[in-house]
């Protein structure tokens, strides 16, 4: 029973150390997330800073804050900070070879800050993958595309890709294509949708409306417009004006043709 006792003594200091480390540890967690939130609700209530700047500098704190928990639990366990510089120097080498995809998207997280080729809220298209800006990171961008699915794309993949940015400009042009029968006027088809276009008080007047005739096709005679609108309008005046359209046509006997095939018999 002595050596027992003796034994369950010589661990109490070390189960003492691991609960002060880990209470210092849960603490701090959710201090640095506490602090981090504050940094970022007061650069965000600022209007002359963008939002995306907001939360990288929370990104940082955060993390800085979690580096210093990380040496006071160590030190719980006596082991002295100038030990940790020592041995984090030794080892450089080797966390540099072992992190180096996370450096890179560390290093990649300061140029997207820097640079800004998007910012939260921002609809963008990230080497194929196309969402809404949520959150811009240290590490990560974190997507949403439109039927709310959650992406996350790490900062180095994201600023070596291709970045196509859809939310850039105030205004957009549409693009719509009309198919109209061979029999049918091809000016009279353009001017229904010239009118509907300059009736609408989302699509700018400077650039003017465009419609041409811009392919013959085998069906139908393709007529294209080309209208300027605010990028917030952009699929609402698509999609309504495709509706407006269409019942326009039918309303003036302008037929929209489909594919079909017309089968000759020889006689034997």
């Amino acid at each position: 029973m002595e050596e027992i006792s003796a034994q369950v003594g010589a661990f109490g200091p070390l189960i003492l150390s691991a609960i002060k480390a880990l209470i210092v540890l849960v603490v701090g967690w959710t201090l640095a997330g506490a602090i981090s939130g504050m940094v970022r609700r007061r650069i965000n209530a600022t209007p002359q800073i963008d939002p995306t700047l907001g939360n990288f500098v929370a990104s940082i704190v955060k993390w800085a804050l979690l580096a210093i928990v990380l040496v006071a639990v160590l030190g719980i366990f006596g082991i002295q900070a100038t030990s940790i510089v020592a041995i984090l120097g030794a080892a450089s080498l080797a966390i540099g070879l072992a992190l180096q995809g996370t450096l890179s998207d560390l290093a990649a997280g300061v140029m997207l800050v820097v640079f800004r080729p998007y910012k939260l809220g921002q609809f963008v298209d990230i080497g194929g993958t196309a969402g809404t800006v949520k959150d811009l990171n240290l590490f990560t961008t974190e997507l949403v595309t439109p039927d709310n699915v959650q992406i996350i794309v790490p900062n180095g993949q994201a600023w070596g890709s291709v970045i196509t940015n859809y939310s850039a400009h105030d205004t957009r042009r549409v693009d719509l294509v009309f198919g109209i029968d061979y029999g049918d006027s091809a000016d009279e088809a353009m001017q229904i949708i010239l009118d509907i276009a300059k009736a609408d008080e989302r699509i700018h007047g400077d650039p003017e409306p465009w419609v041409r005739v811009t392919n013959l096709g085998d069906s139908s005679v393709d007529l294209t417009a080309r209208l300027w609108c605010a990028a917030a309008d952009y699929w609402d005046v698509k999609f309504e004006l495709t509706k407006a359209v269409k019942e326009a046509f039918d309303a003036k006997g302008v037929s929209i043709p489909y594919p079909h095939s017309v089968e000759i018999q020889k006689q034997g």
